[in-house]
């Protein structure tokens, strides 16, 4: 069963993805299984501007735009 981040569908990640931009591990192994460790979701639930390009550790990707 897939327990999606409550943030997954207003993510840039999502689009990244969907555009095949961004390699499925990053969804799989944080987006569709609600990973308490992804930097973006504490950044968004503390309301602090993060780039869209940060990947979920808090690594950026700079191909992503």
């Amino acid at each position: 069963m897939n327990k999606n981040c409550r943030w997954y569908d207003a993510c840039p990640l999502k689009r990244y993805y969907q555009q095949g931009k961004l390699d499925k591990k990053w969804v799989e192994e944080y987006c569709w299984v609600d990973n308490p460790d992804c930097v973006r979701k504490k950044l968004e639930e503390k309301g602090i501007y993060h780039a869209d390009n940060m990947l979920p550790d808090g690594t950026f990707d700079e191909r992503l735009k």
